[in-house]
């Protein structure tokens, strides 16, 4: 996909022709698993189709609902209520009228759960890690980031500053020697290091407290992004800020609702009202945007109560027993698994033809999961992103264990034998 991010010619509009005639051919020959829908929702069984408009039905490793928030009774009849009070629109920017009396109690909220002095909302998890960077970082400063952070963090960076800076994942020592090189030249502007608090292709996280601890030495600003862990991980659902013992310490904590919260959503975490006022009308994605609806707002103060409740740790503790069980399983089937237990369970396929062709047979097979390929991991590290739920059954997990091995297995069949085909004629004596 990467080959046709930088299409040449005058024409905006016919030089981007290349890329459908690649993606039509992969879908021609059901091989391009992306832009499905779903029939029912993101349920743990669920009917979807791709977009050529066929049909599957499976159980449901593809969707992002971790505690099973969007199904919640509780959380539906809260949204219910709040249509019937507020109506569906904010119709309005938070920088103007766009606020309700949810979202100013869901501000108060995850400044409390996340123990900072302020919050502030963004439309989307993406507007948040784009606009916390675009707001704060001018020209002359600089961004020091982890080089596997997610994209909306890298674009925040390359729309604020040429100056940035990647490390090798999760390499401390390497962000340090970045620091020292810029402080070195430059003792004006300032610096952003940015990293995950989980990320979601390897599922691993980084020593938040070396790396806060740098930042202060150095006179930078660390932001950390924990749209997948917080919520679902960690004592009380505090995800790993919380485990490392850095709740409150961290300088910027950016987030999303969609992968816990059940809602769309995100959020920027600050240690200051001079901050959070500064990027509600200096971040573009939040002062020209309109601002979350007030059921989306609501639906996520209701989240927060039940994460906060021993529903919450029933919930979690269930989805922690579904990630352990659906790790052993595939490791037992002879699958390889990255990182360590999260709600992302990724099982390495490798070469990406070998992962196209298992997936072309999954929803035959009865289970929708996700393909990653080239450029979201490095070539030749393809995988399967499986998203587990509190609401998988044991069943669900050993159904989606077998469908994979078949699958796989149909695939490698037949990738050895094209291989095999394609290989030369040898000459013989």
């Amino acid at each position: 996909m990467r080959d046709y991010r930088y299409p040449r010619g005058p024409d905006l509009q016919s030089r981007i022709a290349g890329f459908f005639k690649w993606q039509n051919l992969r879908r021609q020959h059901s091989l391009w698993p992306f832009s499905r829908s779903t029939e029912e929702g993101p349920a743990t069984v669920c009917a979807a189709r791709d977009d050529a408009g066929g049909k599957m039905r499976g159980v449901n490793f593809a969707s992002q609902d971790y505690l099973s928030m969007s199904t919640n009774p509780a959380i539906k009849k809260v949204a219910q209520d709040v249509i019937e009070e507020f109506g569906v629109h904010s119709a309005g920017s938070a920088a103007l009228v766009g606020n309700t009396s949810h979202s100013v109690l869901l501000e108060r909220k995850i400044a409390d759960f996340l123990g900072m002095e302020e919050a502030i909302l963004f439309p989307t998890g993406w507007a948040a890690g784009y606009g916390v960077i675009k707001g704060l970082v001018r020209s002359t400063d600089h961004v020091v980031m982890d080089a596997l952070a997610h994209t909306c963090l890298q674009e925040g960076a390359a729309a604020a500053t040429k100056n940035i800076y990647l490390f090798r994942h999760n390499m401390v020592g390497e962000c340090r020697k970045w620091l020292e090189k810029i402080r070195a030249k430059d003792t004006e502007n300032g610096i952003m290091v940015v990293t995950e608090g989980l990320f979601s292709m390897d599922s691993d996280t980084p020593d938040l407290v070396g790396l806060q601890a740098l930042c202060d030495e150095f006179e930078a600003t660390l932001m950390v992004d924990v749209a997948h862990d917080l919520g679902n991980l960690g004592k009380d659902g505090k995800g790993f800020i919380g485990d490392q013992g850095m709740l409150g310490k961290v300088d910027l904590v950016m987030g999303s609702f969609s992968k816990t919260f059940g809602s769309n959503g995100g959020f920027v975490g600050c240690r200051s009202r001079e901050v959070k006022e500064y990027l509600r009308f200096f971040s573009p994605p939040c002062t020209f945007s309109n601002a979350l609806s007030p059921m989306q707002a609501a639906t996520v103060l209701k989240a927060f109560e039940i994460i906060e409740s021993l529903e919450g740790q029933v919930l979690r503790d269930k989805l922690m027993t579904n990630i352990l069980s659906l790790r052993r399983q595939l490791v037992d089937a002879g699958f390889e698994v990255y990182g360590d237990p999260s709600a992302i369970v990724c099982v390495k396929m490798g070469s990406e033809g070998l992962a196209r062709l298992v997936s072309r047979r999954l929803p035959t097979a009865g289970l929708i999961a996700n393909l990653v390929e080239f450029p979201a991991v490095p070539k030749g590290q393809a995988r399967f992103r499986m998203q587990v739920m509190a609401n998988h059954t044991e069943q669900n997990i050993r159904d989606a264990v077998a469908s994979l091995r078949d699958a796989f297995e149909a695939g490698r069949e037949e990738f050895d034998w094209m291989n095999s085909e394609a290989e030369p004629l040898k000459a013989t004596a």
